[in-house]
């Protein structure tokens, strides 16, 4: 991951157009338009990271600070490179640096995504609902997965008290 510029912005609309594409046209929701323009109206350089593989503009991920935590927002990745870890290893990235901070990640995604299973995966909880969007929740340290390499406790013969 890098920091965002601004001429990342139109490779990143293009990203955003694709991955979102299937999903809003099962929510009649597709508008050519309007599935880019959303984002070049949100987008915000300084809270942006660029995905790379291989030197290539992949995706992007936003975290933007809010009143009380961060909004996890504009998180596409290629189709290409979908499924190989990289959503995961982006996410774990970010989320410590927020549990660093003790702070919560809020994000929406939209209903009957598969990326609702990556979040989930990764310590988020559902905190409302439309018949569009899901609104999730992750506090502090919430992630079901241990780092590579750790081992729990009573699997080295130490008893929880």
């Amino acid at each position: 991951m890098r920091p965002a510029e601004p001429a990342d912005l139109e490779p990143i609309v293009e990203i955003r157009a694709v991955v979102m594409r299937p999903d809003l046209e099962r929510l009649g929701r597709y508008d050519e338009y309007r599935v880019r323009q959303r984002l070049r109206d949100a987008f915000c350089p300084e809270h942006t990271s660029v995905i790379e593989a291989d030197g290539t503009l992949v995706g992007s991920v936003a975290l933007r600070p809010s009143e009380n935590g961060h909004w996890l927002e504009h998180f596409y990745l290629s189709p290409d490179v979908q499924g190989r870890g990289l959503g995961s290893a982006v996410l774990r990235t970010l989320l410590a640096r927020t549990d660093a901070d003790a702070e919560l990640v809020r994000l929406n995604v939209l209903q009957g995504s598969p990326a609702r299973r990556l979040y989930e995966r990764h310590g988020f909880t559902v905190e409302a609902q439309d018949p569009v969007d899901i609104f999730m929740v992750r506090r502090p340290g919430k992630s079901r997965k241990r780092p590579p390499g750790v081992i729990p406790l009573e699997h080295q013969g130490v008893t929880r008290m």
